[in-house]
């Protein structure tokens, strides 16, 4: 074979825009649930259909998002809603960090944005995609990540014009909807790990959720779950080691 049959095969391998998109769809039903949730919670203290859909496109992250209506509701100030948001997000760093090592090969310009648009999400079926051995770059994270926002968006959008029809998302188990997924991608993600490293992985989710119990007492939730997760995340990669 040679160079150029070479280069062929190795740039039919690599996965495609469209491929991130077929590989977004599964998570299309927590991302269009929690974010019809969204737009009803949105409408529900005071926020406008424009307020909302901008709140999904700027700030993009549905606990924050959540968050967010709550303190305004609760009438806090701008700069505790502002460092609140910013701490609740910290955990996104955490994830592009994780996934930064699969694309050294890309300019800082095109880093910046598949950061962006990481979600726990999308961070999940990429990893996924990564302990199966398979290739990710950034024409399918950029297909991956597209797809999510577009879909948030215009679900946030829709939960608000459509909220007064519905004032109670529990009753139809959208309140859940979003943990089923990560339920979902949590056991794809077990059945693709060798039997020697499966037993650390189960104790290091063991150790995080006795952790971030334990700081719950001292300092708050979102707080706590971030340092458990720095934690046991560094305790980990020395273990794996």
């Amino acid at each position: 074979m040679n160079e150029w049959s070479k280069e062929m095969t190795s740039e039919e391998d690599l996965p495609t825009f469209f491929q991130g998109v077929k590989d977004c769809i599964p998570t299309l039903i927590g991302y269009i649930s929690i974010g019809i949730a969204m737009g009803i919670v949105g409408v529900s203290s005071n926020l406008s259909i424009l307020e909302v859909t901008l709140l999904s496109a700027l700030v993009y992250a549905g606990a924050a998002q959540f968050i967010i209506c709550a303190l305004l509701v609760s009438g806090s100030p701008i700069s505790v809603i502002v460092f609140t948001t910013f701490i609740v997000n910290l955990r996104n760093f955490l994830l592009s960090m994780t996934l930064a090592p699969h694309f050294t090969t890309y300019s800082l310009l095109k880093n910046i944005g598949i950061g962006a648009l990481v979600t726990d999400e999308s961070f999940g079926v990429a990893i996924n995609k990564v302990a199966r051995r398979e290739k990710i770059n950034a024409q399918w994270m950029n297909g991956l990540n597209v797809t999510a926002y577009i879909f948030w968006i215009l679900s946030c959008m829709l939960g608000a014009i459509f909220g007064k029809w519905i004032s109670d998302p529990e009753v139809f188990g959208l309140d859940f909807s979003l943990t089923a997924m990560f339920l979902a991608l949590l056991v794809l993600q077990l059945q693709h790990i060798k039997n020697n490293k499966l037993k650390l992985y189960l104790s290091l989710i063991f150790y995080v959720v006795i952790l971030m119990l334990i700081l719950c007492m001292f300092v708050p939730s979102y707080i706590a779950i971030i340092l458990s997760t720095i934690i046991v995340a560094t305790i980990g990669v020395v273990k794996d080691k």
